[in-house]
């Protein structure tokens, strides 16, 4: 898989990297360290190869079988991130069974997209000894490939997880409370059911200059229908074999989130909207125990920050 590695460097060769941090129409994520968009034809830039055959060079077929999850927590993260899997598994990815429900975790990435893939790919496969955690797919780690991470996702999900009830898919930046993660998934639907920070009536941009633009060729509406923000939502475990049935009729777009609600629409399977929509944030929230304590998720600003707030929430003592 090296040599597949190094192969598809040499292919997307002029990738350069952007900044940690980029939006978008209703996005506020870090899941991976971005690529600008590369120019190709007029339409194919803002389309990617799916539905595809994509492989598996690291992964854990047996673990969902093995620990028979409530909840699978799925963390994109781009192949080079090794602080953020390390503060994950150091705080809320830490937490194995909340209240007798077990709770697994794993990380999805593709193959390196930067300089020093091999001494990447050999870090990789001695974090997968060590946590037996990391999903690793062939296509390559880009941010304009955000849309195959997550239907690779689904797939996996859909061929090794079949007996959970629900998945959240999150970003290695957040703040995740798993209790009461699973205290709303207690009484959640177990059919049908995606929610989170849904976006609702967003306008498509038509500046060819900005980042997001999307000209009408590929996508002629003038609003996006709803979709849930990719920083972090939540899928009855039904829902993964339709959306992947659902994609063969929709155009992959490579804005992951939008792709989702597309494919939901297509499906005529609404969001469900949370009872408490403050229990999701897009952006850092001021730590306050409090304030905290009732959230599911949130942006956080820094490590340090996600590695703090975690280990304060669980020092026992009363909010204030």
């Amino acid at each position: 898989f090296v040599s597949l590695s190094l192969s598809l460097l040499l292919l997307y060769g002029n990738f350069k990297k952007s900044p940690l941090w980029f939006h978008g129409p209703g996005l506020f994520n870090n899941e991976t360290h971005a690529s600008p968009i590369v120019k190709l034809g007029p339409v194919d830039r803002y389309t990617v190869a799916y539905p595809h055959t994509y492989s598996f060079v690291q992964n854990e077929p047996r673990r969902c079988g093995e620990e028979k999850p409530f909840v699978v927590l799925m963390v994109p993260v781009a192949p080079q991130d090794q602080e953020h899997r390390s503060a994950v598994r150091r705080t809320w990815g830490s937490e194995k069974v909340v209240t007798d429900k077990v709770v697994s975790l794993f990380f999805f990435l593709g193959l390196p997209s930067v300089d020093g893939s091999e001494k990447i790919q050999e870090g990789l496969l001695q974090e997968s000894k060590e946590y037996r955690d990391i999903l690793q797919s062939d296509f390559l780690d880009a941010y304009v490939n955000l849309t195959i991470k997550s239907m690779v996702m689904l797939e996996w999900l859909n061929r090794h997880c079949v007996n959970a009830s629900y998945a959240m898919k999150i970003d290695s930046d957040m703040f995740l409370n798993v209790p009461n993660l699973i205290q709303l998934l207690l009484h959640a639907p177990m059919e049908n059911y995606m929610t989170g920070l849904v976006a609702k009536d967003a306008q498509v941009i038509r500046d060819p200059s900005a980042k997001w633009y999307l000209p009408p060729e590929v996508f002629p509406e003038p609003v996006y229908p709803p979709y849930a923000l990719g920083l972090g939502y939540i899928i009855s475990l039904d829902l993964p074999g339709k959306l992947i049935e659902g994609a063969k009729h929709v155009k992959a777009l490579y804005i992951e989130d939008v792709y989702m609600g597309l494919c939901m629409r297509h499906l005529g399977i609404p969001f469900t909207d949370t009872s408490d929509p403050s229990q999701f944030s897009a952006f850092p929230i001021p730590y306050e125990r409090c304030r905290y304590s009732r959230l599911i998720a949130t942006t956080t600003a820094s490590i340090s920050d996600q590695v703090g707030f975690w280990k304060d929430l669980k020092e026992q003592g009363f909010c204030e």
